[in-house]
Parts: structure tokens; C-alpha cells; sequence
């Protein structure tokens, strides 16, 4: 993994330096700030690729920090990204939207970007992604799928609006269906998670939602020990093991930095906060598991093109 994105880093400098053409409209170069790492394999991935996408569709130098977890590391950042230039930065979680409305109107040149968050300055936006449908048929796959009839949720923090989302969907598709639900309290506390799941698992729970970022991985590798199922979390997870990942909750991050830095550099990005769900095609249920019956496949992709048109969740 490491040396993969070691050789995308390296393609990401050089295509950086080769660059003659910038973009025609206002975006001028682009900047992200994330908590913790761009090699998680979960969010700090998907906003990774998503600067890819952005270099190489608007030929526009790029820049990234890791471990930005206080305000003074991205006043720090900001600076630098000043310096060189940068006029988009994107905040790769909730906690920068308060960041950004202390620090943006040093920096009224400079569009900030942040999730999940409450964004108050003019230049500032909040993406919010609508994460409770996306748990609800998570769950409704865990329920069907649940020989034991216990499914559980390791989340990391009680607001997480897809854990709610989740023990909804498992009700709707099974009323006796028992829904264990810990929190890491830390999006990446793997010693933690790892700690819940094996207490899950000597439960007999035999479906386990990783909701988080740095222990997602390995607690689907300490399901897949188990011979148990999961169901994946924000990426497709099902290369992680086809038998043991039934379907992933996707939030398509990637291609909704894409649609922003379009909207930038067309001048039509709006402040405040924006929200997102299954109809703007960046939240989907990823590749089944073959072990998923294609009746039951059937039956969830028209309830998700149903929620896409009325906005209703079944019942």
C-alpha cells in the first residue's frame, strides 16, 4: 500500500511540475488538510484520490498536509498554502468548518472547504453528506444476511448519523434482529475497535459495521478470521474479501471534490452548507457479495431508486 501510493505521490510532483496549461476559470491551486492520513484506505483516501481527480481534470497544482488535528498545525498550513498560491482548500473533516470561520477572513482570496460541519464565513462551505439513508440499507443487508439474527455497529463517534440509519434498516428488514452498537470514541483507535469486535464477536454477532477510518480494515480482516460478514464503509471494501464483505455504504468523496472544484472555478460555489444523498450520485451501496441472493439485490436496488425519487425509506 505504501508503495503504491508512494509511486501516485511521485506521479502527483511530477505532474505538478510539468504542468503548462493552468485552468481557464478561477481556480487557481488546491490545497487539503487531513486529520490523519491519505493511506487509510477509507476517508483520507477517498479525499487523496479526490485531489488526483482535481489536478488532472483542471491541470492545477496541488498540495496536502497530514496529522492537521489542531488549530494552530492549520493557521500553519493555511499560511504556507497562502504562499504558494492555493485558492481552494479543502478540510477533510468535521472539525475544520470551526477552524476555517476563525481563521477565513485573514484570507478573503481563499475558498474554504470543510464536511460535515457548520460553515459561517463567506467564504466558506460545509459539505454535508446525508449518511442515514446510506446506514439504513446497510442494515437492512446486514439483517437479511444475519444467520444469528445479531448485527453490530462500531462507530466512532454517537453523532454519526448512519448508525441510527443502520439499526433502522436492520428493524425494517427484521424485527427480531438484535443490533449491538459500540463506540471507538476516535476515528482510528484500531487497539480499541479491535477490542469491540472481538467482545461482538464472542456475542455471536455475525455482521459487524465498521463506521470509522484507521480501524475499519483491520477489524473486517478480525471479521473475516471469524468466518463472519461485514458490510464496508465509506469505499468499496469488497477486495477486502467477497465471502466476508456483503455490500459497502459508499460515500463518493472523490467525485464530490470533482463537482466543487467545478462549481469554484465556474464561480457558482455557494457558502454555507450543502448536502448531499443518494440523488446527487455521490452516496451509493457498493458491489455485492455473491453470497447476497440476486432476488434480494433486486429488491434493494428499487428500494434505493424509490428513496432516490421520493425521498421515503421503506417501512
Amino acid at each position: 500500500m505504501l508503495n503504491r501510493f508512494g509511486i501516485i505521490l511521485l506521479c502527483l510532483l511530477l505532474l505538478g511540475a510539468c504542468g503548462e496549461t493552468k485552468s481557464s476559470g478561477k481556480l487557481q491551486k488546491v490545497g487539503l488538510l487531513v486529520p490523519e492520513t491519505i493511506n487509510d484506505q477509507v476517508w483520507g483516501t477517498k479525499g487523496f484520490k479526490g485531489l488526483l481527480k482535481i489536478q488532472t481534470n483542471f491541470n492545477v497544482d496541488v498540495f496536502y498536509k497530514e496529522r492537521m488535528n489542531s488549530e494552530v498545525d492549520v493557521e500553519r498550513a493555511v499560511e504556507e498554502f497562502d504562499q504558494k498560491g492555493v485558492n481552494l482548500i479543502f478540510g477533510h473533516g468535521s472539525e475544520y468548518a470551526e477552524y476555517f470561520n476563525n481563521i477565513s477572513k485573514k484570507y478573503p482570496q481563499i475558498h474554504f472547504v470543510s464536511f460535515n460541519g457548520d460553515a459561517k464565513a463567506p467564504n466558506t462551505t460545509s459539505l454535508n453528506f446525508k449518511a442515514h439513508a446510506m446506514g439504513f440499507f446497510g442494515g437492512m443487508v446486514a439483517a437479511h444476511m444475519s444467520k444469528r439474527h445479531k448485527v453490530g455497529v462500531l462507530a466512532a463517534y454517537e453523532w454519526q448519523p448512519e448508525i441510527e440509519g443502520f439499526y433502522q434498516g436492520a428493524m425494517a428488514e427484521n424485527k427480531q434482529t438484535i443490533v449491538t452498537i459500540e463506540y471507538v470514541g476516535n476515528w482510528d483507535d484500531e487497539k480499541k475497535a479491535l477490542q469491540l469486535v472481538n467482545h461482538m464477536l464472542e456475542n455471536e454477532v455475525d455482521v459487524v459495521y465498521p463506521a470509522g477510518d484507521g480501524f475499519n480494515v483491520p477489524v473486517i480482516e478480525k471479521v473475516k478470521e471469524h468466518g463472519v460478514y461485514a458490510i464496508g464503509y465509506v469505499s468499496d471494501q469488497s477486495d477486502l474479501g467477497e465471502s466476508t464483505v456483503l455490500t459497502s455504504t459508499i460515500q463518493q468523496v472523490d467525485s464530490l471534490y470533482e463537482k466543487i472544484a467545478e462549481q469554484y472555478n465556474d464561480g457558482r460555489l455557494k457558502s454555507g452548507n450543502l448536502s448531499f444523498d443518494f440523488q446527487d450520485n455521490v452516496i451509493s451501496l457498493g458491489k455485492y457479495s455473491p453470497l447476497v441472493s440476486k432476488e434480494f439485490i433486486g429488491k434493494m436496488n428499487m428500494h434505493i431508486e424509490k428513496y432516490k425519487e421520493t425521498g421515503i425509506l421503506p417501512k
